[in-house]
């Protein structure tokens, strides 16, 4: 129960992530919102995250797993099927931070119930976020070939969704809180060296992934790959190689470090991200962001098992506050490449160049993180 309960909250939490560009465009059209707008509404999501981040950890560490879980996935289930209800600009971006709160609660949750099993923290993590790829291919599928890219009726099946799993979490029995919550745990955890070197490992990862999945398409396009096969290297090619890095990783963190699996992934990504910046046709850039994905996979949940385990007996809290560096990447990310680029389709594959530079940070933190650990 425990097993299918962490499965169901990463798969809902990977539909939430994918959820916010597969309904703008139908509420950008139904609502005539501008693109500072729709910035805007990504941005009020983002905010969502970091605050919960920093909530959720303790809260879970205080009151158990099942109350982050429970609070996260009502807050989820009540965004979503508010959100066909929304009358305008104002409103969306109210309930898409109210989904940004839920969403940070329910992955914190749902990697503290999948630490609480015991075994290799690392592998278990790994695996579990293999359906948080899943859910988040499953929401543009299911908008294109069930629903016609109904943002109505998609938020409301997902919200449903997300209704059944907080009443499975409701009947499932759960570890109880570790300890009584003292904001001295705070200080015990951001007073640590490993903390910060593993909160700019995520700032750097997720703002390298975010970059992919916002700017990779735009960048093929500029170099004259056609628009659908610049969207199937991003969806079927950089989302396919994520899923399955996380499959095949799984069992190398059996015997090698998370550290050590960490610095080669980042070291692949410097490579595989290079080369997808500087491919000329369709095919090289296919396969490079199809291996970038498979260098990325391990990064999140391998970082984020590095914290729970650093930390024991506050591992929530070590991990949501870790979530926090990740999120901020969320919403900076973009906004970076894009104040690099300027609007210019031309300097779009220069300012991508960040994203290697991003990696190459990462494994100089590695190496720091490495000297921490011996």
């Amino acid at each position: 129960m425990l097993i299918v309960a962490a499965i169901l909250a990463i798969f809902v939490y990977g539909m939430i992530a994918a959820m916010l560009g597969t309904i703008l465009p139908d509420f950008s059209q139904r609502f005539n919102l501008s693109p500072k707008q729709n910035g805007n509404i990504a941005l009020a999501q983002a905010v969502g995250l970091i605050a919960a981040s920093i909530f959720a950890g303790p809260l879970i560490d205080s009151q158990g797993t099942k109350a982050g879980l429970m609070l996260g996935l009502g807050l989820a289930a009540l965004a979503l099927l508010l959100l066909p209800r929304a009358t305008g600009y104002g409103s969306i971006m109210g309930y898409l931070l109210l989904l940004g709160l839920g969403g940070g609660c329910i992955v914190t949750g749902a990697f503290a119930l999948a630490g609480s099993m015991g075994g290799n923290t690392a592998r278990t993590f790994n695996l579990v976020n293999l359906f948080f790829g899943l859910g988040g291919m499953a929401t543009p599928f299911i908008a294109a070939n069930l629903f016609k890219k109904n943002a109505t009726k998609l938020c409301y099946f997902a919200g449903i969704v997300s209704a059944v799993t907080f009443a499975f979490h409701g009947v499932t029995a759960m570890p109880p809180a570790k300890i009584g919550f003292e904001l001295s745990q705070v200080g015990r955890v951001v007073g640590a060296p490993v903390f910060w070197v593993l909160g700019v490992m995520l700032f750097l990862y997720v703002s390298a992934e975010v970059g992919v999945w916002n700017w990779m398409a735009r960048h093929l396009i500029a170099q004259g790959v056609s628009e659908s096969k610049a969207f199937n290297i991003l969806s079927l090619g950089f989302a396919l190689g994520i899923t399955l890095g996380r499959v095949a990783v799984a069992p190398v963190l059996t015997s090698v470090k998370p550290e050590m699996v960490t610095l080669g992934a980042a070291a692949a990504m410097v490579v595989t991200l290079l080369v997808a910046l500087r491919a000329k046709g369709s095919m090289l850039a296919g396969g490079a962001v199809f291996c970038a994905g498979l260098a990325m996979a391990p990064m999140f949940p391998t970082v984020l098992a590095m914290a729970s385990t650093a930390f024991p007996g506050i591992e929530a809290t070590a991990m949501g506050l870790c979530q926090t560096f990740g999120w901020t990447g969320l919403a900076v990310s973009s906004g970076i490449i894009g104040a690099i680029a300027g609007g210019d389709p031309k300097r779009l594959k220069q300012a991508l160049l960040i994203l290697p530079l991003f990696s190459v940070l990462i494994v100089l933190a590695n190496l720091a993180l490495l000297g921490l650990m011996k």
